[in-house]
């Protein structure tokens, strides 16, 4: 091999040694240690940007563990960063160990990230800063996979197997340590005289200056320089080129000021399906071919079989010997000189998955990808609030995974309560770390649960949080102020409002709150605050477990329901079918804020001043108010029959408006005289939207009944336009609802046995005229055992007879 002399120990001669590899290969990692033993060079040249020159020492940091990666980002535009992953079967960083291990220097020769960083904006960053030289290509590229070209060569289709093949399959042995290389050298020199750069312009600059590195080193080391880089770059290296014309190659490029660091990097970030488009399919599978001393297919099974024995599935050590030697019978069968990858997934899927792809795609995501999240020393350079968020997280005891798994938060405690602060203000923040869920257990205000999954990326979210301070609070508090101002709708600074409270941020409040008054103010958009108040009034829910002060919030949500109060009945004409429905969800929500609002404010027990300078107490004349408004929108005809059968409901539930009253104004509604799409949006509006509509007419039968002549009255050219609206409205019941609405209707209404009084349940499975006293005496030591009033020394309790009567 060019750059070899025959002396003792393979010593470099005056060409420096080449080693050309593939990214991320566990061959070609092997092969570098191998080489570096035989050669002994005096310096490692390493394909990667040189800023990072002083970050190599903490490779050997005993907390170092990869998969890692170096993260560049621009100063002034943290979100514009480049990462060069590197694995623990990856040649950069083995060449990077061995160095270290041999006290020699290590260096990065790739241009500087200062450069590739600005190199083509419109670019995506992450490519731009790769380390092996596949950036995104153009259509022309041929060169996007160079093994897929040379695997093509050998008659394969797959470029994995292929070089598993002649790569990661060679013998140990006592060959040739550098014939890799030399073989890889000539292959990527072919492809070089047939495709040039491929139509990169980037890669002829980036070889200049990694030709101008390697010519320094030589002055500086003399003979003894080895470089490990990718192999496609090897021939434009070899190459003969003047010092001019590398030099005038380099010249003005742009630049930018940039800071580098060491991040932890995930397996299932190195695969492709990740979007890095130099990973590799199977990192976890490398890792395992790197890492097994021997045997590494019977050991890989016996990795398969104990993943799948702690899923309960029953694989036995019979079933290991099975697979093991089926794979080695296909891998002779198809000509391999070992079993590869694909070998070991038939196996598995025919041995101990029975043939099911289910298991095996566990065995996919855990195994053959993993979840491997790699650790960094805290010596390592970072932005003062990734310090502070490191901090806090050990404090916390909330150490990132890559594995997605859930949390559940029990805020009444304070350990979980400086969680669920944390994870709420980098939600604030853009770094996306937790995401909120519904939770399976209690769903009080006291309980939350998350779902969380560290990604390489939030590295770089943080990075870009760094403008807004120092600490996690600091920049917080910052972002929510700067939001709160350049918020686009009154409905965003509520919900920002509330999303302060969660991450308990006093100092952002009252920005916040004036940004939200003012707003509101201005906005006459009825729509707008009827979206705006629900956010607002959830807010206030969380007062009493986070101990935060609500005060001015509830301040700001009674005024802004005032305003909703006034301008609501008017916003109601003349709406087509779409604004309507529309207007009824507003008014369903705003029905549930004013419920809250009031009970919030009831609890509180302080009168609010009105606008006009009186108190008032705010619960009950909200409420009073609201339902004010409920009537004059039930009693509108220009109000749509949507909104006025909602109305009437919510005021029937409230126990505002008698079944009496309610039956007459559907008998009015469901009239010959009423269109009959018009009454099919009242009959929505009164029992659709999944409020409990069907179990009203079951209990009701004056409804049921009205609602059956109608339905039987309509006109036969009519019957098809309201089919939509009734079959929307009643496929949202329960099926046990709709089994009783239609045993009733088929029965029809008052054939119940022994009669049917209007509004009674007689006739009705599990329903009776009256109350039945046994059977309900019969639950009332449930009843005290739940609400634990044996057990409360010193209370008097409430008798049987005392829970019989509330019952009743």
């Amino acid at each position: 091999m060019t750059g070899i002399d025959g002396g003792e120990g393979g010593a470099i001669g005056g060409e420096p040694l080449l080693l050309g590899v593939r990214h991320h290969g566990p061959g070609s990692a092997r092969a570098v240690r191998a080489a570096l033993d035989a050669a002994r060079p005096r310096v490692v040249l390493i394909e990667g940007p040189p800023e990072a020159d002083a970050l190599i020492p903490l490779a050997a940091d005993a907390d170092m563990r990869p998969p890692v990666a170096l993260l560049a980002h621009a100063v002034d535009e943290p979100g514009r960063s480049a990462f060069w992953p590197l694995a623990e079967f990856s040649p950069e960083w083995v060449a990077m160990r061995w160095a270290l291990e041999q006290e020699i220097p290590a260096r990065f020769i790739d241009w500087p990230a200062t450069h590739s960083l600005v190199w083509g904006r419109d670019a995506e960053a992450e490519g731009a800063g790769s380390s092996d030289g596949t950036e995104d290509a153009d259509p022309i590229d041929v060169r996007v996979d160079p093994l897929a070209v040379l695997a093509e060569t050998a008659g394969y289709d797959d470029p994995e197997r292929w070089w598993e093949d002649v790569v990661e399959h060679r013998g140990g042995g006592t060959g040739d340590v550098f014939g890799p290389f030399l073989a890889l050298e000539e292959a990527m020199g072919a492809l070089r005289e047939t495709y040039g750069h491929g139509g990169h312009d980037k890669d002829l600059v980036r070889e200049a200056y990694m030709r101008l590195q390697v010519r320094a080193a030589q002055r500086e080391f003399g003979a003894g320089v080895a470089v490990v880089c990718g192999a496609w770059h090897v021939p434009a290296l070899r190459q003969k080129a003047s010092v001019a014309a590398d030099r005038a190659l380099v010249k003005g490029l742009p630049k930018v000021k940039a800071d580098m660091t060491w991040v932890p990097w995930t397996h299932r970030r190195l695969s492709r399906v990740s979007g890095y488009g130099a990973g590799i399919d199977s990192p976890g599978w490398y890792g395992h071919l790197f890492a097994a001393p021997d045997r590494p297919i019977e050991r890989w099974m016996t990795k398969v079989a104990g993943l799948l024995r702690a899923e309960d599935r029953l694989v036995s050590s019979a079933h290991v010997i099975e697979a093991v030697r089926l794979a080695e019978t296909l891998a002779a069968m198809r000509g391999r000189p070992l079993a590869g990858l694909s070998e070991t997934t038939d196996a598995v899927r025919a041995v101990m998955c029975e043939g099911s792809d289910v298991p095996l795609s566990l065995v996919h995501d855990r195994l053959v990808v993993g979840d491997v999240l790699g650790e960094v020393p805290q010596g390592a350079p970072a932005v003062p609030l990734q310090r502070d968020l490191d901090r806090v997280q050990r404090r916390l005891r909330l150490k990132p995974e890559a594995l997605e798994r859930e949390l559940e938060l029990d805020l009444r405690k304070e350990i979980d309560a400086g969680r669920s602060r944390l994870l709420h203000r980098l939600r604030l923040l853009g770094v996306a770390w937790g995401e909120p869920v519904a939770s399976r257990g209690s769903t009080g205000t006291f309980r939350e649960t998350w779902r969380l999954r560290w990604e390489p990326e939030l590295a770089v979210r943080v990075a870009e949080a760094g403008v807004w301070g120092t600490t996690v609070p600091a920049a917080a508090t910052a972002r929510a102020e700067a939001d709160a101002v350049g918020a686009p709708s009154l409905a965003d600074v509520t919900a920002l409002a509330e999303r302060c409270l969660l991450a308990d941020l006093p100092d952002a409040l009252p920005v916040v709150m004036q940004v939200l008054a003012d707003r509101a103010a201005l906005d006459t958009d009825v729509g707008h605050l009827a979206q705006a108040l629900p956010a607002l009034v959830r807010s206030l829910r969380y007062g009493d477990v986070r101990g935060t002060d609500t005060h001015a919030l509830t301040e700001v949500a009674e005024g802004l329901a005032e305003r909703i109060f006034v301008g609501l009945p008017p916003a109601c004409a003349a709406l087509d079918a779409d604004a309507a429905e529309e207007i009824r969800r507003h008014v369903d929500a705003v029905h549930g804020a004013v419920g809250l609002l009031g009970d919030a404010a009831a609890a509180g027990g302080a009168s609010v001043p009105a606008t006009d300078g009186a108190e008032r107490t705010p619960g009950g004349s909200l409420r009073a108010r609201w339902h004010s408004v409920l009537r004059v929108l039930c009693g509108r005809e220009s109000v749509p029959g949507v909104i006025r059968g909602r109305a009437v409901r919510l005021l029937l539930d409230d126990g505002e408006l008698g079944q009496d009253e309610a039956a007459r104004l559907m008998g009015l509604v469901l009239s010959p005289g009423t269109p009959p799409a018009d009454a099919a949006a009242w009959i929505e509006g009164f029992v659709g939207g999944g409020a409990g509509g069907g179990m009203l007419l079951v209990h009701d039968e004056r409804l049921l009944g009205l609602v059956d002549t109608w339905l039987t009255g309509v006109p036969a050219d009519a019957f098809t336009d309201v089919l939509p609206l009734l079959r929307r409205t009643f496929s949202a019941y329960e099926a046990g609802v709709r089994r009783t609405l239609g045993e009733l209707v088929r029965r029809g209404p008052g054939e119940g046995s022994g009669g049917r009084q209007a509004g009674g349940g007689a006739g009705l499975p599990g329903f009776a005229a009256d109350l039945d006293a046994a059977r309900a005496d019969a639950v009332l030591p449930v009843v005290r055992l739940l609400l634990g009033l044996d057990d409360v020394p010193g209370h008097r309790g409430a008798d049987d007879n005392d829970l019989a009567g509330v019952g009743r």
